[in-house]
C-alpha cells in the first residue's frame, strides 16, 4: 500500500483549514486516512502549523511521501531536516515594529523638510498664476480681434 502525507481540507465554506494526515494514495483527498499528523491554518495570520515531528519522521521512514505542500510545511516544522538529516532552519520570529520611539525622532525632521519645500511651493504657484494670466491675456486678446 503507497502512503502519503498530505493535507485533507476542513473547515467551513471559504474559510479552508487543513489537517496533515497520513493516507492511502488511492483514498480521496478528504477520505478515509490512516493517522493525522498535525493540523494548518494557512488564514491567520501569521500562518498556524502544529504538525507532531516525531509521527511525520516515522512515517517518513517507513517510506510515505509526502505531497510538495506537505514537504514546505515539514521543512517549516523542522521534521524534514530531521528527517534528511541536515540542519533544521532558524525559526521564524515576529518581530513586533517599534514604531513610537521613530515617529517622535522623525517628527522635527518632518517639519525642516516641509520649511524647505515651501519656497518651492511658493515660485510654483507663482509661475502657474503666471501661466493664467498669460492665458487669459491671449483669450482677451483673441476676443478684441473678433469685434
Amino acid at each position: 500500500m503507497a502512503v502519503k502525507l498530505r493535507l485533507m481540507r476542513m473547515g467551513k465554506k471559504k474559510q479552508p483549514t487543513y489537517r496533515v494526515v497520513a493516507a492511502d494514495s488511492r483514498s480521496p483527498r478528504d477520505g478515509r486516512f490512516i493517522e493525522v499528523l498535525g493540523f494548518y491554518n494557512p488564514r491567520s495570520e501569521p500562518s498556524v502549523i502544529e504538525i507532531d515531528n516525531d509521527k511525520a519522521v516515522g512515517w517518513l521512514k517507513n517510506g510515505a511521501q509526502p505531497t510538495e505542500r506537505v514537504q514546505k510545511l515539514l521543512t517549516v516544522t523542522g521534521a524534514w531536516s530531521e528527517f534528511t538529516g541536515e540542519a533544521p532552519p532558524a525559526p521564524f520570529v515576529v518581530e513586533a515594529p517599534a514604531a513610537a520611539p521613530a515617529v517622535a525622532e522623525e517628527s522635527p525632521a518632518e517639519e525642516t523638510a516641509v520649511a524647505e519645500e515651501s519656497p518651492a511651493e511658493d515660485t510654483a504657484v507663482a509661475e502657474d498664476d503666471a501661466a493664467e494670466d498669460a492665458a487669459g491675456d491671449n483669450a482677451d486678446a483673441d476676443a478684441g480681434e473678433e469685434e
